[in-house]
């Protein structure tokens, strides 16, 4: 200590201290809970004791007070525990808040050095972050116990059951988002001119939507809770699902599909996590896996009402030639019931109890608890069971959103409440990598991808080959003409799938037909006619026309091939696209009829996983069934026909479903569950990732070679179920 230090310097250093120490409780204390009081109080003892032997020689010894709890002298200026006061805190009183170094021991701007009242309460800053963050852990070890005796006393009834269902209908919805695009584009490309570019986008961009919103979703799912995040992530879906059937343009479409992907993104994350949480340790497994079937349903559905609306032209309107509302608009329509359902049910439930005991919220948690408790109880006939439980352990809290002044701006207060959210957002991804976790995260990020770019990629490999099949099969039936020479004719019913090549045709009448898939090589028409003619994948290569008239068609001019038009004209040309191709009723009916079928072959495969999720572990029946799939690629080589197509989609899908059920149950066991959410929206985010890469790569083959989509499937799934044994099994642990 410094001789110059007397009377005033001594009870100076002592007011500053216990004014130090009522900082550090009250800031601190904010960020790292009720603890940090008795450690401040510690620290100030320490201090004065170091300052009196020191300082032994001084005429003025410091008394302590007699009943213990001060540590001031005789001096009137601190004798109470509240009322003193220094230079340094000038001006503060209980309710000021002063800039975060201040109780650091960090200096002010002003100052150049750091004094002996600074440097106490820089000594109390750290050591108390790592005891904090200590107590974190041991608290959430002790609640992860607890929590799960809990549940075993509330038991498995008719709330979780409830549960199950409305959590079942969020899922349900991310099943027919997938779908609707894909039913919607054949249709979808003639009212809105869609090139096969413009298709191929709209494919990829829900899948686009899914990957920014389970990323998004799942990160704020640990910080604002499941249920309010999942009811935010599908009102999204809702409103933008909507509007996706009004809207005409092709660029809003794509807007709107793109939000409504954002939107359910969300829902796979936060249900899986949320309904965890309600469940013992022996009937995780089993009912995680039923809730998958929901995913299943919502394909079946898709696919049903598909069937039911989309080929029913007669269900539309139009005003005028600008706005047009038909079929397929419906159907997307009806495809948005689903998350409006779950909207309306999920608000009937409450938030998880587990989110808030990990946010030290005690009776709130306590309350929902009961009700699980008490609901299931009457259910069963016990309506006189007590819930038994009266305190249940909470997590020390390290952090929360800053108090913000009641002067500031409103846009200022959101702009910071906004800006805090995102750090610890961003804080708790960055986490999921920290070391203990680390080789988990890395080891589920390959497990995923590997089981999304071969599932993903065969999925839409197999629809496509089978298309190109039926292309095939349909281009073995073309009929060839040549040289033929017809005059005088009328020609009023549809013209499929024929070559005519050095005709002649003089003064015939084309009217109100269909051509499709015709092409006219080096042929002459002379005084015809043509008339109300709508066309796909027909073209006139070579051909001269002479004095011919062309009224109501879609046949342009780049449908003529380096032809000649002598004293031809073309008269109120049809407006609107020219498709490439267009598909009737029975193609329509056979694209859902073939979804129909996928989807409901992955039902045998949901009910064994179920069944055996708890019997044989989660590690053996992810490894087990991805060894099988992987087998069953090769088969794929087989495929030479449109029905052993469809056969062997229903097989693969059939085995795969349980491992991604597998997988499911695993990213929800492997994480705490501060992290939880988060971490499965990472990585369900790359797993739509990997799930572009592999539409791109896989139908990029098609009609080239089945060897190189074969190899990369049974490739990925290979790696996948060897990485998966490496994984740490989670069955029979209690929820983190």
């Amino acid at each position: 200590m410094d001789e110059d230090y007397g009377r005033d310097g001594r009870q100076e250093f002592i007011r500053g201290a216990k004014d130090i120490a009522k900082v550090v409780k009250k800031q601190a204390g904010k960020k790292m809970g009720r603890g940090v009081d008795k450690m401040a109080d510690e620290y100030t003892k320490r201090s004065y004791k170091r300052f009196e032997e020191e300082d032994d020689d001084d005429d003025y010894p410091v008394q302590q007070s007699q009943d213990g709890d001060g540590y001031y002298g005789n001096d009137s200026r601190a004798n109470d525990d509240d009322g003193g006061h220094s230079d340094s805190t000038e001006g503060h009183d209980e309710d000021d808040e002063i800039y975060e170094g201040e109780y650091q021991g960090i200096p002010a701007p002003e100052t150049g050095k750091t004094g002996p009242v600074d440097r106490l309460a820089q000594q109390a800053q750290f050591p108390d972050v790592a005891h904090s963050e200590a107590e974190r852990r041991k608290d959430q070890e002790e609640l992860a116990q607890q929590y799960e005796a809990i549940l075993q006393e509330c038991g498995h009834g008719k709330f979780q059951w409830t549960l199950y269902f409305v959590l079942g209908l969020a899922l349900m919805a991310d099943g027919v988002e997938i779908f609707v695009v894909g039913f919607v584009l054949p249709s979808a490309e003639k009212d809105m001119c869609l090139s096969e570019e413009s298709k191929g986008m709209l494919g990829l961009i829900v899948y686009l939507g899914m990957m920014v919103g389970a990323f998004l979703w799942g990160g704020l799912a640990d910080r604002i809770g499941r249920r309010q995040t999942l009811l935010v992530s599908l009102s999204i879906n809702s409103v933008f699902a909507f509007f996706s059937s009004f809207v005409q343009g092709y660029s809003s479409f794509l807007f709107c599909r793109l939000l409504s992907g954002v939107g359910i993104g969300g829902s796979i994350p936060i249900v899986f996590s949320y309904y965890s949480e309600f469940l013992a340790q022996e009937k995780r497994g089993e009912h995680l896996s039923w809730l998958c079937m929901f995913w299943m349903i919502g394909g079946i559905y898709a696919s049903a009402m598909a069937w039911a609306i989309i080929p029913h032209y007669g269900w539309s309107f139009q005003m005028g030639s600008a706005y047009q509302f038909h079929s397929w608009r419906v159907f997307v329509l009806v495809c948005a019931f689903p998350s409006v359902a779950a909207i309306s049910a999920l608000t009937t439930m409450p938030e998880s109890p587990r989110f808030f005991l990990e946010n030290g919220k005690h009776d709130e948690a306590w309350m929902i608890l009961k009700q699980v408790h008490d609901t299931n109880m009457r259910a069963k006939g016990y309506p006189e069971r007590v819930f038994s439980v009266t305190t249940i352990k909470t997590v020390k809290q390290m952090d929360e959103l800053v108090d913000i002044g009641e002067g500031t701006a409103w846009y200022q207060r959101w702009r910071m409440k906004l800006t805090e959210l995102f750090n610890q957002v961003w804080s708790n991804f960055l986490a999921i990598f920290a070391p203990e976790y680390r080789r988990t995260t890395f080891m589920m990020m390959a497990v995923w991808f590997s089981m999304s770019f071969s599932y993903y990629g065969l999925t839409v490999w197999f629809p496509d080959m089978i298309k190109y099949l039926q292309k095939q099969e349909y281009s073995s039936r073309t009929k060839v003409f040549i040289k033929e020479k017809v005059e005088h004719v009328t020609f009023n019913f549809t013209l499929e799938n024929q070559v005519h090549r050095n005709g002649e045709y003089f003064n015939n009448k084309f009217l109100n037909l269909k051509m499709k898939s015709m092409v006219f090589e080096d042929s002459l028409f002379e005084e015809c006619y043509f008339e109300d003619i709508t066309s796909s994948n027909t073209f006139f290569r070579n051909c001269t026309f002479i004095a011919t008239l062309f009224y109501n068609t879609d046949l342009f001019k780049y449908r003529l091939i380096n032809s000649k038009l002598v004293n031809s004209t073309f008269l109120h040309n049809k407006e609107g696209c020219m498709l490439s191709d267009f598909s009737d009723e029975n193609s329509a009916y056979m694209i859902y009829f073939v979804s129909f079928l996928g989807t409901l072959a992955v039902l045998p495969g949901n009910i064994v996983s179920a069944l055996l999720m708890d019997k044989i572990g989660r590690l053996r029946m992810l490894a087990g069934s991805s060894v099988i799939s992987c087998v069953s690629c090769f088969f794929l080589s087989f495929g030479n026909s449109e029905s052993a197509m469809i056969a062997l989609l229903c097989l693969f899908g059939g085995i795969s479903i349980a491992s991604w059920n597998a997988l499911d149950v695993l990213t929800v066991e492997l994480y705490p569950s501060d992290k939880r959410c988060t971490a499965f929206g990472f990585l369900n985010a790359l797993c739509k990732l990997a799930a572009v890469l592999g539409i791109s790569i896989f139908t990029s083959f098609v009609g080239i070679t089945k060897a190189v989509p074969i190899l990369f499937a049974s490739g990925a799934l290979a790696v996948g179920s060897f990485l998966a044994l490496k994984l740490p099994e989670t069955r029979g642990h209690v929820l983190q």
